[in-house]
C-alpha cells in the first residue's frame, strides 16, 4: 500500500496579514485585529509577528494586549475578506490536488499522494505551496508534511512563520516527543494538568502510554489523543467540496448593553432561537436537544442543556424550552453579557416521529398548525428580507 503524503497549510497571522496588504505603511509597527470595545467585543482576534514578539496574545482583551504593548496599532476586523482570501488560497491548493479539505477559514489538509509523481515529494509540494501563496496574494503560510494528518498539523505548528516541518516515523522523535504536553492537538489546559497528574508531560509519553489508562483519565478522548500522538491516524482528507453532515445549528449575541431580568432575558433569546429555527427549517432538519450558553459581565459562562420530548424547528418551541433552561439555570437578577442558543442531536425532518397533540400544551414540537405559520414567514423574509417580519418576544407564565 502506498505511504500517504499529507500536507496541513496554516496561513500566518491570518486575520492581521489581510488587513496589512491594504495598509502597507504599518508592516513595521505592532498591528492586531480586534473587535470595537465599544460594542463589547474587545477581544484581540489576530496579530502580527511584531505584536506577538511583545508578547500579544489572541483572545485576550484589548486593554491586556495595550498593557503589553502601549504603541499597538487595532485594525477592525473584515470578515468577507478573510473568505475571500481563503478561497484564493484553496485555489492554489486546488491546483495540485483535489483533496484539500478546510480546516478553518485559514487551514486546510492535503493529500498529495497522487501529486508527487508531477511535483515531486511533500517537502516539494510544501515549499512550492508556500511560495506560490506569498509571491501571488502577499502573505505567508507554514506547511506541515507527515503520513497523517494529526502530525501534519502538529508540524505547521512547528515552526512558523513561513516554513515547512516534515514529521517522519524517523524525525517524530526529536520533533515532537519532546514538546511538553500542552503542545499536543486538542490538548487543553484542564486535560493537560489530568495528564501531567499521571505522569505525563510530553507528547512522547502520551504516545507510549497505556491507552486503557487514557481511557481511565480523559474517556475517549484519552483514546483518540494516543492515537494521533502515535501517528495512528488515518482519517482521509475530502474531496474538495465534501462536507460533514451537521451536527449543531447554534447563534450567539454579545448584547450592548448587560440584560437583567426575565423579560430583558427572554427578549434576548427570542431573536437567537428565531434564526436557529429558521435555519433548521431552511436545511430541513430537527433538534433533540436544545443547549444555551450564558455568559456574565465577569466573562463567567455556563452551559445547561435540555432534551425534548419530540424533535422540533419551530421558534415558538425553542424558545419555550430556551426561556425554560434560562429561569431554572440563572438568577433573574443576575447581568447577562452574551447567551447562545445551539439546537443539537439533529435528525432530518422526514425521519422526525410525528407528535400527537394534546389538549394540556397549547403547542407541540411539530404542531403543523404553528409548523405553517413559521414557513409562512420563513416565505416573508425570502422574499422581502430578513428583516422584514419578527415575533414578538413571547411572556412565559
Amino acid at each position: 500500500m502506498t505511504e500517504r503524503t499529507i500536507l496541513h497549510c496554516d496561513c500566518n497571522n491570518y486575520f492581521a496579514s489581510v488587513e496589512l496588504l491594504e495598509h502597507p505603511e504599518l508592516a513595521d509597527r505592532p498591528v492586531a485585529v480586534a473587535g470595537d470595545p465599544e460594542g463589547r467585543h474587545g477581544i484581540i482576534l489576530a496579530k502580527n509577528q511584531i505584536a506577538k514578539r511583545y508578547g500579544v496574545k489572541t483572545a485576550e482583551t484589548v486593554w491586556q494586549a495595550r498593557r503589553k504593548c502601549p504603541g499597538l496599532v487595532l485594525l477592525p476586523p473584515h470578515h468577507q475578506k478573510y473568505v475571500d482570501m481563503s478561497r484564493r488560497v484553496n485555489d492554489i491548493y486546488l491546483s495540485v490536488t483535489d483533496q484539500v479539505e478546510p480546516f478553518s477559514v485559514d487551514e486546510s489538509y492535503l493529500d498529495v499522494t497522487g501529486s508527487r509523481a508531477l511535483f515531486g515529494d511533500g517537502a516539494a509540494i510544501a515549499d512550492m505551496l508556500r511560495r506560490r501563496v506569498r509571491e501571488e496574494l502577499g502573505i505567508t503560510i507554514s506547511v506541515g508534511v507527515s503520513d497523517n494528518k494529526a502530525w501534519a498539523k502538529m508540524g505547521s505548528d512547528y515552526k512558523k512563520p513561513d516554513a515547512t516541518t516534515v514529521i517522519t516515523r524517523t524525525t517524530v522523535q526529536d520533533t515532537l516527543y519532546p514538546l511538553d504536553i500542552s503542545s499536543m492537538l486538542f490538548v487543553g489546559h484542564a486535560a493537560a494538568e489530568v495528564l501531567r497528574r499521571h505522569g505525563i508531560n510530553t507528547i512522547g509519553a502520551l504516545a507510549a502510554c497505556n491507552p486503557a489508562v487514557l481511557t481511565q483519565c480523559l474517556g475517549k478522548q484519552g483514546e483518540s489523543l494516543w492515537q494521533m500522538a502515535g501517528g495512528r491516524d488515518d482519517s482521509p482528507v475530502r474531496l474538495w467540496g465534501d462536507a460533514d453532515p451537521v451536527k449543531s445549528v447554534g447563534n450567539g449575541i454579545t448584547f450592548p448593553h448587560d440584560l437583567v431580568g426575565r423579560e430583558e432575558c427572554h427578549a434576548g433569546l427570542m431573536p437567537l432561537c428565531d434564526s436557529v429555527a429558521s435555519r433548521l427549517r431552511a436545511q430541513g432538519l430537527k433538534c433533540r436537544t436544545v443547549t444555551i450558553q450564558i455568559k456574565d459581565p465577569n466573562l463567567k459562562v455556563i452551559s445547561r442543556q435540555r432534551t425534548l420530548s419530540m424533535p422540533t424547528n419551530l421558534t415558538r418551541q425553542l424558545f419555550q424550552e430556551a426561556c425554560a433552561i434560562l429561569d431554572a439555570s440563572w438568577p433573574a437578577r443576575s447581568p447577562i453579557r452574551l447567551m447562545t442558543v445551539t439546537a443539537g442531536n439533529l435528525c432530518r425532518e422526514d425521519e422526525a416521529v410525528p407528535a400527537q397533540l394534546s389538549f394540556l400544551c397549547e403547542v407541540q414540537p411539530d404542531d403543523p398548525r404553528q409548523a405553517a405559520l413559521e414557513r409562512a414567514v420563513d416565505g416573508v423574509r425570502a422574499r422581502f428580507g430578513k428583516r422584514s417580519i419578527a415575533p414578538a418576544t413571547m411572556e412565559i407564565r
